[in-house]
């Protein structure tokens, strides 16, 4: 693994296991094992380094939403949620530790939030015969994400409620 794969999946599992601000650079030289110099010089600054985590994340997460149905796309939060863990969103709390007021961060947010939303119009359409409705694919959109924050405390099963509503949705939809 090179130096900047290696820090940057090393601040990701500091940054999703105690956070952000939490996560001091001195945390992140010794749990890398690098000395300042080289953390400085592949990460730029925590901002640099936070959205490059980020990206990286979205990029690991991207293949799991790349699905048709409703059914595959809750399957794969509950296996996502069992093998990466149950902490939160990382892109929400990377947001709300840092008040949506550093762009880089804000923009990766946003970035990869709006993708997940176009994501679900789409498996929307799909499941509804092509017809674009909003409503339920923000219906939607909202159980999949309180699902994954009810996971922190309900763990997997949280996703499995969230499922069956949003299939009861989508049920009542094709009426």
């Amino acid at each position: 693994m090179d130096t900047k794969t290696k820090l940057i999946s090393t601040a990701e599992q500091l940054f999703d296991r105690h956070g952000f601000t939490a996560t001091g650079m001195d945390k992140l030289i010794k749990a890398a094992g690098m000395s300042s110099r080289t953390l400085y010089k592949h990460a730029g600054s925590k901002t640099a380094l936070i959205t490059e985590v980020l990206k990286e994340r979205h990029r690991r997460f991207q293949p799991h939403i790349e699905v048709g149905s409703v059914d595959a796309l809750f399957d794969a939060l509950e296996e996502w949620i069992r093998s990466e863990s149950a902490r939160g969103c990382l892109f929400l709390r990377a947001y709300g530790e840092t008040g949506g007021d550093i762009p880089a961060i804000t923009e990766a947010v946003l970035a990869h939030k709006a993708r997940l939303y176009d994501k679900i119009q789409d498996i929307v359409a799909i499941e509804t015969d092509g017809q674009a409705i909003p409503e339920l694919a923000e219906q939607i959109l909202i159980l999949y994400e309180g699902a994954t924050a009810a996971a922190i405390y309900r763990g997997p099963k949280a996703v499995v409620s969230a499922h069956k509503a949003a299939s009861a949705l989508l049920k009542q939809a094709r009426s």
